[in-house]
Order: structure tokens, then sequence, then C-alpha cells
């Protein structure tokens, strides 16, 4: 080991951390996971990341990958192994500006995304948070505030740069290595480092986002109308419901719809929310136009000591009615877990099934559940919440990786289908037949 970090020191230009060092307490926790990784390396450059692999592979030690850091499994921190932070490569550049191409580090957040190409009237579809990363959001999905007008994140990927277990740094686009290209647009971290994106960005207004919430007696009514509007609204409406928040009332908590209309005409903008607003009665509105950086919310960090258990499904056109029902029956029962409804659809599911390794193109929701508390609350409250789960099992399918808090072999079958799997573990073998990259929901060799 001495000479192997000796080799590790000479060769890495960034950060070496190690337990007591300055930086150590918040360097070796990810947002939501606390870890006491032996080795936290920060690399300035695509060579740093070749030299903290080559790290990883040499000692055996465990490797996690970090981003932003926000995956609820905690893949971006361990305990006794090497986390490599990326947050130093968040350079983005427009490389093409008649393509609307940009280049972006792959430790950049979405924020920072946001904020350099607002100056330039464009936009990716990405995720809602800031302070989440461009690579973890990416490689398993993208679901955000454009999707059903532009797709996922994974969607308006044109390349990217990676560093492989074995330390080579290859470029995958549909010309080059064309099945390892298909496999990071849904197959997460499994197959290398990604140092570097190429997105295809589009040309964005001023959008009009805001909250239309209801009373929580309303929530079954408020439900089925949203989900029958979206069927059928313009792909420039996207929406989230919230509802029985614990944080603001548990079962009396407001259903909060937030939507945003991608556009910036009052008239076309108002047809495709009045809707909405004619479902219940409305207890605040505050939609307005806004640019499109500012729909991005800054994330929380948990408390020490707060665990999150997250768990998601989607959910098809047939069973849609069905699964409503019953979330909106648990959302008014005590101790209802936090449960949130996201409209897919549109230019998703316009995607063949088979054109990235992503499955799951036919759902018209998505849907999440958060337990949040300390460890022996969250425990306390898993046998309720399986049998949630139990009841809805017939009705839904699939999860969705970025919001799951575990990673069984039930949750990795969830995420991956048994054909998008095999083609996964073909590419895996080729490009990390040791299983290096295995802190995530892990396809094996």
């Amino acid at each position: 080991m001495s000479s192997t970090l000796e080799t590790l020191r000479r060769d890495f230009g960034g950060d070496i951390i190690e337990p007591g060092g300055a930086d150590y307490e918040s360097a070796s926790r990810s947002v939501l996971v606390t870890g006491s990784p032996a080795y936290v390396l920060r690399p300035e450059n695509v060579e740093d990341v070749r030299a903290g692999v080559g790290f990883a592979a040499r000692t055996g030690l465990p490797l996690s990958v970090r981003g932003g850091g926000h995956g609820f499994a905690g893949f971006g921190t361990n305990d006794d192994g090497v986390v490599i932070d990326l947050g130093r490569l968040a350079a983005v550049e427009i490389i093409d500006k008649e393509r609307h191409l940009v280049r972006i580090g792959g430790g950049a957040t979405w924020g920072q995304v946001a904020a350099a190409l607002a100056p330039h009237g464009l936009a990716i579809s990405s995720g809602d948070t800031k302070s989440v990363g461009v690579g973890g959001l990416t490689l398993t999905g993208g679901i955000g505030w454009k999707v059903r007008k532009y797709g996922l994140a994974l969607d308006n990927v044109v390349a990217a740069e990676l560093v492989t277990a074995g330390g080579e740094v290859v470029r995958a686009s549909a010309e080059e290595n064309p099945e390892l290209f298909w496999a990071i647009r849904g197959g997460g971290g499994n197959f290398g480092v990604v140092t570097a994106f190429e997105f295809a960005a589009h040309p964005t207004t001023d959008v009009f986002h805001g909250t239309i919430a209801f009373p929580a007696a309303e929530a079954a009514t408020v439900l089925q109308g949203w989900a029958d509007h979206l069927r059928a609204a313009p792909e420039e409406l996207t929406s989230i419901v919230d509802f029985a928040n614990p944080f603001a009332g548990g079962p009396e908590a407001p259903v909060e719809v937030h939507v945003t209309f991608d556009g910036d005409d009052p008239e076309l903008a108002a047809r495709a929310l009045d809707p909405i607003r004619r479902l219940g009665t409305v207890i605040r509105d505050d939609v307005a136009l806004r640019p499109y950086a500012d729909t991005l919310v800054d994330g929380a960090t948990a408390p020490p000591g707060i665990r999150l258990f997250t768990r998601s499904a989607f959910v098809d056109k047939e069973s849609v009615s069905a699964v409503l029902r019953i979330l909106a029956e648990v959302g008014a029962s005590e101790r209802s877990p936090f449960i949130a409804v996201r409209s897919v659809g549109g230019a998703v599911s316009r995607v063949p099934d088979d054109a990235t390794a992503y499955a799951h193109r036919r759902a018209e929701l998505m849907f999440v559940t958060t337990v949040a508390g300390p460890e022996p609350v969250v425990e306390a409250a898993r046998p309720a919440l399986e049998a949630i789960w139990r009841r809805l099992a017939p009705h839904v399918s699939g999860a969705y990786a970025n919001f799951l808090a575990s990673a069984t072999e039930q949750d990795v079958a969830a995420v991956y289908p048994a054909a998008t799997y095999g083609r996964l573990a073909a590419v895996k073998r080729r490009y990390d037949p040791g299983n290096l990259f295995a802190r995530n929901h892990n396809v094996q060799p």
C-alpha cells in the first residue's frame, strides 16, 4: 500500500484528503449519507481522475465517484475506501453555437449549468435542484421541468468522455463506441468515470412556473383530474403533485400542484393551466413568468442523524386511476409517507424503448414515497410502508434509480428489465470486467 500511495502522491495533482485532515469532515460525506472513507481525492483534470482510478484498482479499496452527492443510496461515499470527488471538473462551455452544443464537466451541478447558459438564452432539460450533479442525474435519467417537451436529461446527451476501469480515456457517441454510449444513457456509473458530457441545449424563453395548492380533503379529485388533464395537455406543461408532507401537516397538508409551462405566451399558458385551477378550491396560486434558471431550487441537506428512505415506481396509462386512488387514501392516513407524483410521457415516450438503457418510456407517471427521520423512526415506519407498496404492486412497474434509497437485487431488477440488464452486462464485461465501479445500482459483469 505504501508504494501505491507514493505513486498516487506523485501522479495526482489535486487534493488527497485523509481522516484527520482539515476538510475531511465535509469531504467524507455525501449530501444525504455520512461515510468514513480512507481517501477523498479531488482531481483537477482527467489525468488526476486516471491516477485516482488506478489507485483504487491497485489497492482493491471500494471506490465511490461523486458528482453532486445527492444520491439517496449514498453511492457518493463509503467506509474505508476511495472517493473521487469530481467537483472541480465543473466547466460549462458552448462548443458549437449553431448547434447549441455544450460541453459540461462531470462534476458540474445543474445550477451551475443553468446559470452559465441563461445569458445565451439556452437551457438543457435537467432536474429541478441547483446542487444536484449533472453526472448522477443524467446517467440514470433526468426528470425535470422540461421533460415532457425535451425529454430526459440523458436524451439530450450527444457524447461523453469516460475514464474506464483500465485507466483509458474513451469517447462515447453514436459514432464512437456506440454500445457504450447506449449504456451510459440509463446504466448509471457502471462503466467508468464520466469526466465530461456534451449536450444539445435548446433556445429557451422565460417560463410560467409556480404552485397551485388545494385543501388536503380534495386530494382524490385533484389527483385524478390532474392526471386526466396532463394526458391531453400541451407538452410545454410539466407538473409534479406533492401531498401528505409531514413538515406541513401530514394528512392535513395541502395538495401542491407544481407547474412549469415552457413558454412566455400568457394566453397559451392560461389555456394549459386554467383547467388545473378549476380542479378544486384554490388556496394558493403563485404561478408567474420567471427565468428558467429560477425554477431550480436550492437542495436541502438533511441534518445529522436524519435518514431519508425513498422509493419510486412507474405507472402506465391503464393503471393511473387505481394508483392515484390508493395514494390519495394513503395520504389521508396518519403516518403517511411524503408522496410526490411526476408527469412524464410526451417527448420521453417518443424515444424507442431500446434506444437507451433507460427502459421506462411508456410510463405516464412516476411517483415517489419518502419517509424521513432518525434511523429508529424510519425503521419503525417500514412495516406500514411495505404494506402500502404491497397494495400498489399490482398496478406499478419498475423503479427510477434517482429516487431509490436502496440497491438490492430487487431494486436493480426494477431499474433494469431483463433484456436491458443483459445488454448492459455485456458492456460491463468489456469496460469493467472486475466490477471496480460497483457503488451504484450494480450491473454484474
